[in-house]
């Protein structure tokens, strides 16, 4: 996968049609979807969900899952298929192609942007990458404190998440081992450009263990993103890690405190892939093509996540701009979807095994 996300966008003009494809559907029929909640979901059930509803008369069952493959491979081992359709994260897209999950989907069903620029020169390079999914948002882990409970020194950089004396306080995590062993390497030293090299030998997974090691005992886990903001705001833990769109809806609707760290920031994509399997494959590839359009995407940064269209940009808030991953990109790496769909299952034997010590 490309490690340069665009980040220039040109204006376009505002035209009626979206797209070429057919969303005709039977009321009767229905679709299951999953994707994330909080936030984020609350803008896909805006931008992307209701709008489709309207359209094609289908019922969309919107539901909330924690991330990782592993509730995918029951489905398809088992063959009850419960899911349809799900937002996932390409650091965890690429193992689940390769293991069989997923079904392919061909890009001639994607339309055109709203500006009549077709839909492979429309979407960032990042975001057709994989032969299983299509990208609809560029996002980022970061960390975040409480103006009100930071006390008088206040986090600056990745190292500081691991520094205790310097930033005393819980830290809060989400328990897996993707972001938290490259966050750890960083801390640690290792250059941005060469952590997945150090992560991919023994040495170097024995060096991120033994950095999580220094702040373990004040690590407070977490397995949803949509409970990092609550953390953050009850003071359970004093830097807090999640996806940047919880924090930054956090601060616009609710005028919450928070501050958002952007060094060593984790920048990713999240794509819409279809279970393997699915008996609604072809609605499924209906709802796809729909939701990847100029103009639900140009939804996506209401909650500080940069579309992967560059038509929509255009068409959205554009206060939104200085929030988005794309602002940031030099204070970050891109997560490693190749790495993790080699090792992801190895270290997340090591990372329980970790857990438990």
């Amino acid at each position: 996968m490309a490690r340069t996300l665009t980040t220039r966008f040109s204006t376009f003009a505002l035209a009626a049609a979206l797209g070429t494809a057919s969303f005709a559907a039977s009321a009767q029929e229905s679709l299951t979807v999953v994707s994330w909640g909080g936030a984020y979901g609350a803008a896909q059930q805006k931008h992307v969900i209701d709008p489709f509803m309207k359209e094609t008369g289908v019922k969309v069952l919107f539901e909330d899952y924690t991330g990782g493959v592993a509730e995918i491979k029951a489905q398809v081992e088992s063959g009850n298929i419960q899911w349809d359709v799900v937002d996932f994260e390409v650091i965890d897209l690429e193992r689940a192609c390769s293991e069989g999950l997923l079904e392919s989907i061909p890009r001639d069903i994607l339309p055109a942007g709203i500006d009549g620029v077709p839909a492979e020169k429309d979407f960032i390079p990042e975001a057709l990458a994989s032969e299983c999914a299509v990208g609809n948002i560029v996002w980022s882990v970061v960390f975040a404190y409480n103006e009100k409970t930071i006390g008088d020194t206040k986090a600056a950089t990745i190292g500081d998440f691991f520094d205790t004396s310097k930033v005393p306080g819980k830290r809060a995590l989400r328990k897996r081992p993707q972001v938290n062993m490259e966050w750890a390497l960083l801390a640690d030293g290792v250059a941005p450009d060469e952590v997945y090299d150090v992560l991919s030998t023994p040495e170097g997974q024995a060096r991120a263990f033994a950095k999580l090691d220094t702040i373990k005992k004040d690590i407070v886990w977490f397995d949803s993103w949509s409970q990092a903001p609550q953390l953050l705001n009850d003071g359970g833990a004093v830097l807090v890690q999640s996806a940047n769109g919880r924090f930054y809806d956090a601060i616009r609707q609710e005028n919450k405190p928070f501050v958002i760290v952007w060094d060593g920031h984790v920048y990713d994509l999240d794509a819409w892939a279809i279970v393997k399997g699915s008996p609604k494959k072809d609605l499924a590839l209906n709802f796809i093509a729909f939701a990847t359009g100029s103009t639900p995407l140009a939804g996506m940064p209401d909650v500080a996540y940069g579309p992967t269209r560059k038509s929509s940009m255009p068409l959205a808030d554009q206060s939104a701009a200085p929030h988005l991953p794309t602002a940031h990109l030099s204070k970050g790496i891109q997560a490693g979807s190749d790495f993790w769909a080699d090792y992801g299952e190895s270290l997340g034997e090591k990372f329980n095994e970790w857990l438990l010590k």
